[in-house]
């Protein structure tokens, strides 16, 4: 880790964060919701969904590295460009790509073998909680959700989201 005015910096989220493939679907999904009404899948969202999964990691004792919970986090929706644009399901692109940024990352920083199929579950378990979810899977699940504020959307009534699965009160 390195260290800016008393805040840690990840290497790994930094690699992250610049490895091409994500730097060209972040920037496509960003023209490609420029003009969306409803929620959005733009840096706030992937660190809201991380800090809430953080918190929640931290308050019933999970004991999740905060690393593989924010590099999940960050991977998450990675794929709604090619949900967009070809009708592949987020979960499932996401998980291509973020296979492919993991294993691009160099030894010296590289997750673990057990950390990276930790991180690519949570990526394709993140929309629907299946029976027998691992740990970071519900969890990235849990906070994708409450980092929605759908009680204070403005677009609420259009969104087609059924109403089980709309956040609309302050949840902690």
């Amino acid at each position: 880790m390195q260290t800016t005015s008393g805040n840690q910096t990840s290497l790994r989220l930094s690699f992250i964060r610049r490895h091409p493939l994500f730097a060209l679907h972040y920037q496509r999904l960003e023209e490609l919701e420029q003009s969306r009404i409803f929620c959005r899948h733009q840096m706030a969202h992937l660190l809201d969904v991380a800090r809430i999964a953080y918190i929640l990691n931290l308050e019933e004792g999970l004991s999740l590295d905060r690393e593989v919970i924010y590099a999940a986090a960050l991977l998450h929706d990675i794929g709604k460009s090619k949900q967009y644009e070809e009708g592949i399901p987020h979960e499932t692109a996401g998980g291509q790509l973020a296979r492919q940024i993991l294993s691009d990352m160099p030894e010296s920083i590289a997750f673990t073998a057990g950390e990276q199929e930790q991180i690519l579950t949570a990526i394709q378990g993140h929309r629907r909680l299946r029976d027998g979810a691992q740990t970071l899977e519900a969890l990235l699940y849990r906070s994708d959700k409450m980092s929605r504020a759908c009680f204070s959307c403005p677009a609420k009534q259009e969104c087609s989201w059924n109403n089980d699965k709309k956040n609309m009160e302050i949840l902690f």
